[in-house]
C-alpha cells in the first residue's frame, strides 16, 4: 500500500501586524486515489464516500461534485498544458472524522512513474470557498515555489501578499511549509510535519484516542485563534468577491 498516516504538528506564527503563535498536534491521511475503494474493504472503520468514524469523501475536493478526483486532477493539468502522462495521484488532507472535516490544505501530489511532476495546493476558507494553486513540480529532495495571494483566507490577512511553498518529498518524514510574504517580509509562517505510519486498523484506533475529535478541534480552534487576533486588534477585513472552485496555474516566480 502507498497510502500511508502523517502524525505530527501544525504550527502558525504570526510577526504583524499583531505576533500570535499557534500549534497543535494533527495527523493526515496521504491517500493513493488508486487506493480508496480497496481500503474502504479492508479497514472496518473507514469508508469511502459514506458514513464512519473515518471517512474520505471525493465531494470534498476538486470540483467538490462527487465525481473521481483523479479524473479531475488529470483534466486540469491537461488543460494547462503541464504533464500529459500523470498516472498516479496522492493526496495529503485530513479525513473526515464521525462525517466532519474541514481542510484549510490540501495537497495532490501527481507522479508520472513515481517522478513528481506537479502540485495542486487545495486552499479553503470558513465560507465554504475554495481556490487550488497548480504548479510543475521540479526538483530531487525539496519544492519550492512562489505566487500571489488569489484567495480571500483570514479577515486579518491583506491580499496584496504573496506564498512561498516549500515542501520535501513525502516519505519517511513530511514537511510543508507556507510563508506569506508583502513587501516588508513574512507576515505569517504555517508549517506541518509529521512522522509516516501505516495505515491500517490498528493506527487509526490510536489515532481516535491519540487525536480525538481532531476535526472538530480545528475548526473550534481556527474560531477561537481569530478573536484571540481581534482581541490583540488585528483589523478585520471583508472578502470583496463570493467564488466556490477557483484554480488558477502558477509560474515559477
Amino acid at each position: 500500500m502507498n497510502t500511508c498516516i502523517y502524525n505530527g504538528e501544525v504550527t502558525h506564527t504570526r510577526f504583524k501586524p499583531v505576533k500570535h503563535h499557534l500549534k497543535y498536534k494533527t495527523f493526515s491521511i496521504f491517500l493513493d486515489l488508486d487506493e480508496i475503494e480497496k481500503l474502504d474493504k479492508l479497514i472496518p472503520i473507514f469508508s469511502f464516500n459514506k458514513f464512519n468514524i473515518f471517512s474520505f469523501y471525493n465531494k470534498d475536493h476538486g470540483e467538490r461534485d462527487g465525481k473521481s478526483l483523479k479524473s479531475w486532477v488529470i483534466k486540469n493539468l491537461k488543460k494547462f498544458n503541464i504533464q500529459q502522462n500523470i498516472n498516479k495521484v496522492k493526496l495529503l488532507c485530513y479525513p473526515r472524522i464521525f462525517g466532519y472535516v474541514f481542510n484549510p490544505l490540501s495537497v495532490f501530489y501527481c507522479y508520472e512513474n513515481n517522478l513528481l511532476k506537479a502540485i495542486f495546493y487545495e486552499v479553503k476558507n470558513t465560507f465554504n470557498e475554495q481556490h487550488t494553486y497548480i504548479f510543475k513540480a521540479e526538483g530531487k529532495d525539496k519544492i519550492e515555489q512562489t505566487c500571489k495571494k488569489k484567495f480571500y483566507v483570514s479577515p486579518f490577512m491583506d491580499m496584496e501578499t504573496k506564498y512561498d511553498f516549500k515542501l520535501l518529498y513525502p516519505d519517511e518524514k513530511l514537511y510543508v511549509s507556507i510563508n506569506q510574504t508583502d513587501k516588508e517580509g513574512v507576515i505569517l509562517s504555517a508549517i506541518q510535519t509529521g512522522e509516516r505510519k501505516d495505515f491500517n486498523l490498528k493506527q487509526l484506533i490510536t489515532n481516535f484516542f491519540k487525536y480525538p475529535l481532531m476535526t472538530i478541534k480545528i475548526i473550534s480552534a481556527i474560531h477561537f485563534e481569530a478573536f484571540l487576533l481581534w482581541k490583540k486588534g488585528a483589523i478585520y477585513r471583508s472578502r470583496d468577491e463570493k467564488i466556490k472552485n477557483n484554480l488558477s496555474y502558477e509560474e515559477y516566480q
